[in-house]
């Protein structure tokens, strides 16, 4: 009886055995097809990069789970056919042609190198940006920086206004659930990244203004510890500010008050007939969402939480805040774009004085002398000005913040004729390297009026060398292009990125923004 069951034993094995072979020769023979946590997933085949689409990372955020954490998709049996991506993310403005919106939409996509990896590649996740109200993961192609950089590059959705940041009193974790998405995102790729070539140990999480200030805020949030390992922040931080600004130099954030974001919420519940106070959930679970998007104001992640436990602003102040290498940096021209469409134009000297006054108060006639009005259109002139205070002062303040205590390299991107999207108002003045012009030196993005020309794709490459050998190693060096140190000094060294002979190299990024005056004003 032992023998036959011995024997028996050894077959069953054999045929086991003979399985695995056979499945390890289709994944050779087919490299399509890879085997996550939740299941196999089929994905498309290019010359020089892989592409898998639509791999939900969370159970759908809908009816009871609606404002709730997310949690990690169940897993499914057969092959889920990767080639197409998720929905995006309910939002304002909807655009039809971006695709169809749902609150099932926490998806994900990850892009590979085609050849196969000699050791774990490192790891790239992105957060996009949108202003906390829109995005989409799905619009980010990431073959270029995937096949160049040989780094796997995961783009994840999370949930956006009312539905990623409601708060009212006893809601668990509320202003929060669109980062507790981007954390859940990260758990499914340090889970996931060996499937795909992926190193789970050497993770860089990255984004661009809304994602950039979500990266910064998990570099001080308590549960994304461990989940990443370098942050790169583009055209935003945690310390972000927008007019009006108040008698003490603070203005407008990203992240909210308890108060002010439980009053928001009290002002939804209200509208939509349920107790203001929040006291009966299901009803606010039970309207549709088309009414919540149509009804939303402006809503933004806020902290006293166990996500956010305090403004992320004062956390990197005051040195609480993981400690890894990071890169961040802004554009050059970033508030044209923001400018160009909002005010007059012509901008008359009196309308530029009001505007001062309005954002500015007491501090109104030192800016207006730091910032002089002209005779004719001063429309530029509020754009550098928002450019300098909205987003340079604030940058140059987290960059020191961080350099105090992690190693930091700071760059400014500064093409002055970028490609601009088909749908950017009429300007008065050229548009410069404006807010978000640089995604396309390391995406392919929809939406563009023209490519890049030969000397911006050479900047590109350098772009996407820089950003990958950081992902590697934790240090922008790359051979046969300029050396980029860190932070340092007085006069902290912050490396330029514009097309042609010369145009990458060490830039006064404080004298070029007036950084000496929003410091002697008493801005903080």
């Amino acid at each position: 009886m032992k023998s036959r069951l011995a024997a028996g034993s050894c077959a069953l094995a054999a045929v086991l055995i003979a399985v695995m072979l056979t499945a390890c020769a289709q994944d050779r023979a087919d490299p399509a097809v890879v085997h996550t946590t939740g299941g196999t997933v089929r994905g498309t085949v290019h010359p020089d990069h892989l592409v898998f689409q639509g791999i939900p990372f969370a159970q759908p955020p809908v009816g009871e789970l609606r404002w709730q954490a997310p949690r990690p998709a169940p897993a499914w049996t057969g092959e889920r056919d990767a080639t197409t991506p998720g929905s995006l993310c309910m939002q304002n403005p909807a655009d039809p042609s971006e695709g169809p919106q749902s609150e099932d939409c926490l998806y994900l996509n990850v892009t590979t190198p085609a050849a196969k990896a000699t050791r774990p590649r490192p790891v790239m996740v992105w957060l996009y940006g949108g202003g906390f109200y829109q995005g989409n993961a799905a619009e980010y192609g990431a073959a270029r920086l995937a096949s160049q950089g040989d780094v796997v590059v995961v783009t994840a959705n999370y949930r956006l206004g009312v539905f990623g940041f409601l708060r009212l009193p006893g809601m668990s974790d509320g202003g929060t659930f669109g980062l507790q998405d981007q954390q859940l995102a990260l758990r499914w790729t340090v889970a996931n990244a060996a499937a795909f070539g992926g190193d789970p140990g050497n993770i860089t999480l990255f984004g661009e203004s809304a994602g950039a200030m979500s990266t910064c805020a998990q570099l001080t949030s308590p549960a994304a510890t461990g989940l990443f390992h370098k942050a790169i922040m583009q055209s935003g931080t945690c310390m972000s500010e927008w007019p009006p600004y108040a008698a003490d130099g603070t203005g407008s954030t990203a992240f909210d008050t308890p108060a002010y974001a439980e009053q928001q919420g009290r002002a939804v519940s209200e509208s939509l007939g349920c107790p203001p106070d929040g006291s009966d959930l299901t009803c606010l679970r039970r309207a549709p969402a088309d009414r919540l998007l149509a009804g939303q104001t402006q809503f933004g992640p806020s902290y006293g939480n166990a996500l956010l436990p305090e403004h992320p602003a004062i956390a990197l102040r005051e040195g609480r805040f993981a400690r890894m290498p990071i890169i961040l940096g802004n554009n050059r021209d970033e508030a044209r774009v923001s400018i160009a469409g909002t005010v007059p134009s012509p901008l008359t000297a009196a309308e530029y004085r009001r505007v001062l006054d309005a954002d500015f108060g007491t501090h109104a006639d030192a800016v207006a002398a730091a910032y002089p009005a002209q005779p004719g259109d001063n429309a530029k002139t509020l754009a550098q000005l928002n450019t300098d205070r909205t987003w340079a002062y604030p940058t140059r303040n987290a960059r020191d913040a961080l350099a105090r205590s992690a190693t930091v390299f700071a760059y400014e991107f500064a093409d002055p004729a970028p490609p601009q999207f088909t749908d950017l108002p009429a300007a008065p003045f050229p548009y410069g390297a404006y807010h978000g012009s640089e995604l396309a030196y390391l995406f392919d993005l929809p939406g563009l009026a023209r490519g890049l020309d030969d000397t911006q794709r050479e900047l590109a490459d350098a772009m996407i060398d820089y950003w990958s050998a950081f992902a590697h190693d934790g240090v922008p060096a790359v051979p046969n292009r300029p050396a980029w140190a860190p932070v340092a000094g007085e006069r902290p060294f912050v490396q330029s990125l514009a097309p042609g002979p010369g145009g990458i190299g060490p830039t006064d990024f404080d004298a070029g923004h007036h950084i000496d005056f929003w410091i002697r004003l008493g801005h903080r």
